[in-house]
């Protein structure tokens, strides 16, 4: 992905050649998404590194995995109350604003976290983090629609979910590596872990500030014909205004059906996030290091699925199905990685995870659709609020069934029923576009 472009390149010749629609397409994602998908790594990175500390913290300060797991899922349940408010103040405010705040405060808290002492600070600190990062992943998801049709945005959304996918591949061996610093200075390696890995939100928050534009009409790389007729393409994406309340656009039969996909969604990612690390160190002795590879493996698969499958516009019709079909692959990817052993484990999480943000990508273009203005702000926070329960419910259920079991394979068996029934919930998705050509 080509990097942001000096100073020098940032205006726009005069006199230039007007580029065509698909060159000005290019154009904002060269300029916008590496700088997107870089925030979200850290973001990733910030609100799950706790997986890979995990085992330390039970050592360490006596962290159950029922804890664990209701500690892991509390940050999920504060994000998730927090992000309509959140949206509809970035609506107002404008997103370069924002997001730099967002950024900051998540970044203050996740280097907090080397403070924690016990379950109810472990507690205390995953309820701020939800908090003080909530509203990131809807701002930058409203944020694209103000520059991307409806065409384009399943591959705009796709490319800022690699973010995930770099957190992970990252996130591992980098996570690994620090932990191994355990007794420097006195500190615990999860210790280290927190503090290090929170430096990059602050660092980033300035850049964001310096460079990233509220609209295409204030890019001083776009010409203001270019940025009209790239605000132009953006609201014919979405449904004109109405005077239907927000409540009632939020609480539709099709609103809901994209949340109950995304709910069954969001409880596989959640629940493979947190709990791969812990089911891969069971396999036999390994370092760190050794775990944190093994773990990004499914993260790279998700990566290819994101990549490629994406890569052309997609319509409404070629839309559901592809969503329907990535459903259904990670179904049967969770299927075969509750058989237990680690080779079969290992190649059902790799294809389940090929689909995870294919899927996602395509799940938001249904509100984007359908809403406009503060609906939409509103529509889009709404959806991932009522999506990231998922994120609570998963990790705290997979913690209860895996202290009681002594495994997690009964977790992962109902994670592939929970996709089949999205699966069928899928069926009756229809997108705004597709409604009012009909």
């Amino acid at each position: 992905m080509a990097s942001i472009d000096g100073a020098a390149a940032s205006t726009v010749a005069a006199g230039a050649v007007p580029r065509d629609q698909k060159a000005t397409t290019a154009l904002i994602i060269r300029k916008l998404m590496p700088l997107l998908v870089i925030a979200y790594v850290i973001a990733f990175i910030d609100r799950t590194n706790v997986a890979l500390a995990k085992t330390h913290l039970e050592v360490d300060i006596g962290l159950t995995a029922a804890a664990y797991g209701f500690g892991a899922g509390l940050f999920f349940l504060t994000y998730a109350l927090f992000e309509v408010p959140s949206n509809l103040i970035m609506h107002r405010v404008g997103a370069r604003f924002w997001i730099t705040r967002i950024m900051v405060s998540w970044g203050i808290v996740s280097a907090g976290m080397a403070l924690v002492q016990g379950p109810t600070s472990f507690y205390v600190m995953r309820v701020l983090l939800g908090i003080t990062e909530a509203g990131f992943f809807p701002g930058v998801m409203l944020y694209l629609t103000y520059w991307f049709g409806a065409e384009d945005r399943a591959r705009a959304t796709g490319l800022f979910l690699l973010g995930v996918c770099f957190a992970n591949v990252i996130g591992g061996p980098l996570g690994g590596a620090l932990l191994a610093m355990d007794g420097i200075w006195g500190f615990h390696g999860w210790q280290w872990l927190f503090v290090i890995e929170a430096i990059p939100a602050l660092v980033l928050a300035v850049v964001i500030w310096k460079k990233l534009p509220d609209r295409p009409s204030d890019a001083k790389w776009l010409t203001p014909e270019e940025a009209r007729a790239v605000e132009a393409r953006a609201a014919e994406a979405s449904a004109p205004e109405t005077g239907e309340s927000i409540w009632k656009a939020l609480l539709g039969v099709q609103s809901l059906l994209a949340i109950g996909v995304y709910f069954c969604h969001q409880i596989s990612v959640y629940t493979m996030t947190f709990f791969l690390p812990g089911i891969i160190g069971r396999w036999g002795t390994m370092g760190p290091i050794t775990v944190g590879f093994l773990n990004s493996l499914p993260w790279i698969a998700a990566t290819l699925g994101a990549i490629f499958v994406l890569r052309v516009s997609l319509d409404a019709k070629r839309s559901k199905a592809l969503l329907i079909a990535g459903v259904l692959v990670m179904a049967v990817g969770m299927a075969i990685a509750s058989n237990g052993g680690p080779a079969y484990s290992l190649v059902g999480f790799s294809i389940a995870a090929s689909m995870f943000f294919v899927v996602q990508a395509l799940i938001f273009t249904y509100p984007s659709s359908r809403l406009s203005g503060a609906r939409l702000a509103a529509g889009i926070a709404f959806t991932n609020t009522c999506g990231l329960m998922g994120g609570f419910i998963g990790p705290t259920v997979m913690g209860v069934i895996e202290q009681s079991t002594g495994a997690a394979t009964w977790g992962i068996v109902a994670m592939s029923g929970l996709l089949f029934l999205a699966a069928l919930i899928a069926l009756g998705l229809r997108r705004g576009d597709e409604a009012r050509a009909a």
